[in-house]
């Protein structure tokens, strides 16, 4: 038979009771997932290219790539819809083959894109191959049927998102949800505060043996959301 407890003055109806030794021993979830160590880790993060938090991911991702990118397998990828307009498909687009044909050229080009939302000045200064990118867009775009799924609103997500199937069985692999979404040797990790340093330690945590490099200081300044430069007070917030 159910226990009902009353308050003594008769307004409040309580049909369960909770024991505070026990919750308060009850461990709490932590805000930042510890990732599963490997020697050389596997870093995956995913955005869509005009999403402002997915670009304030990669303004603190861009100082840790260029100090690991030697001792991490590290790589920008997309979500397999967009929320932002064509604009949107051919940004991903054009960042996917800059990585793919000139991997090298890839972070002098984001570097640029993200404080001034201009590819074609930023293709000049990172000196992208123009023929190989229009070459492995044209193939891309062909092979995932990217265009055609645009044009054709029924495979639209919710009949409201376009599809971009270039990542989509990495997607479907672990779960992705949003933009942006940090993947450590193959787990979705918590990023918590987007700082270039507090995301250099969490990859320094999926070190079976830390390099070095782990030891450099890199700033504690959360990069403000969308275009430009600045810092912000606090991050968070995803499109999805």
């Amino acid at each position: 038979k159910p226990e009902v407890y009353v308050t003594k003055d008769g307004k409040l109806l309580f049909t369960q009771t909770f024991n505070l030794d026990e919750l308060k021993a009850s461990p709490t979830p932590s805000s930042n997932q510890e990732p599963q160590k490997s020697e050389r880790p596997d870093v995956k993060v995913f955005v869509m290219s005009y999403c402002p938090f997915g670009l304030q991911m990669e303004k603190a991702y861009l100082p840790v790539y260029e100090l690991l990118k030697d001792k991490a397998d590290m790589g920008i990828y997309f979500v397999n819809y967009i929320m932002h307009e064509k604009k949107e498909i051919d940004e991903n687009l054009r960042q996917y083959c800059i990585q793919k044909e000139e991997k090298e050229k890839f972070a002098n080009y984001l570097g640029c894109f993200v404080k001034n939302d201009s590819a074609k000045t930023c293709i000049q200064e990172a000196k992208v191959d123009q023929s190989k990118l229009s070459d492995c867009i044209a193939k891309t775009d062909a092979e995932f049927k990217i265009t055609a799924l645009y044009n054709d609103k029924n495979t639209w997500m919710g009949g409201r998102y376009p599809k971009f199937t270039v990542h989509e069985g990495l997607n479907l692999e672990y779960g992705v949800g949003g933009s942006p979404t940090t993947v450590i040797n193959g787990k979705e990790t918590e990023v918590g505060l987007r700082s270039p340093e507090a995301f250099k330690n969490i990859i320094c945590q999926a070190f079976v043996n830390p390099p070095q490099e782990c030891g450099q200081q890199l700033s504690n300044d959360v990069p403000a959301s969308g275009f430009g430069e600045g810092t912000s007070g606090g991050s968070g917030g995803s499109c999805e």
